[in-house]
């Protein structure tokens, strides 16, 4: 069989499996990230904007998640911007300032403060079910599989975009892989930052996609989210002037 033909095929195959997954129901949306390599592990090209996603750091910096929440900020800033962002804690230490720099503003946050994790998952699933949201996020150190699945049916049902952030000491290979409901499972940690002349240059960030639905798991070193919430593959800081690319080396 020509090579061509059974790539065709194999597309074919893959979504018609992927409308069963639906229930039949047509294909959601999706929120391109605008970096080809990124969008092409993706099935559809973006991140599904009615499914759910999990987030999490590495090691000792997971407790505080502040490169996830950074990379999760930078895509809700681009998801429905008119819209609000229901975000479900336990505590009381959400940098607003922070979120903001990745083009998130404090004004788009609806704020939910839950005893623990029962009551906050319950919250967000009944977030889920305001059509007026954006996205919801909580923050959890662990989804267990029957709530996680809960969480993906009222995110398809309302189409909305759920996101679980992950706040946990040190994430072990074992963990990295246990069963998710979650459409996709992302790992995003600091790298150092490359200077570009004065100062400590812009920061860097290792996103890993651990697992796709129907996609591919990637690797990438990219620079942290600016301000309208988009991030860059680092390797663009090759085409910058030759002065440059020598500091940088």
């Amino acid at each position: 069989m020509p090579e061509s033909r059974r790539a065709a095929e194999l597309a074919a195959l893959r979504q018609r499996l992927a409308l069963i997954e639906r229930g039949g129901r047509p294909e959601a949306p999706v929120l391109p990230f605008g970096v080809a390599a990124l969008d092409a592990a993706l099935p559809g090209g973006g991140l599904a904007c009615a499914a759910l996603h999990e987030v999490c750091g590495l090691g000792p910096a997971e407790e505080e998640a502040a490169e996830p929440a950074a990379f999760l900020a930078g895509i809700l800033a681009r998801l429905t911007p008119a819209r609000p962002v229901l975000w479900c804690l336990a505590g009381a230490d959400l940098y607003a300032p922070g979120l903001a720099l990745c083009g998130l503003a404090p004004e788009r946050l609806v704020l939910a403060r839950a005893r623990d994790e029962r009551d906050l998952l319950w919250a967000m699933e009944e977030g889920l079910k305001c059509r007026a949201l954006a996205a919801v996020v909580g923050e959890v150190a662990a989804l267990p599989d029957q709530a996680g699945r809960r969480l993906q049916l009222a995110a398809e049902t309302g189409g909305i975009a759920a996101f679980v952030l992950r706040r946990r000491r040190h994430v072990g290979a074992a963990e990295a892989t246990e069963p998710s409901a979650a459409v996709t499972r992302w790992r995003v940690s600091s790298s150092p930052s490359r200077p570009e002349g004065p100062g400590i240059g812009r920061p860097l960030w290792r996103v890993e996609l651990l697992r796709c639905r129907g996609g591919a798991a990637g690797e990438w070193l990219m620079e942290a989210c600016d301000a309208t919430g988009h991030v860059h593959l680092a390797d663009a800081l090759a085409d910058r002037p030759a002065p440059l690319r020598a500091r940088a080396g």
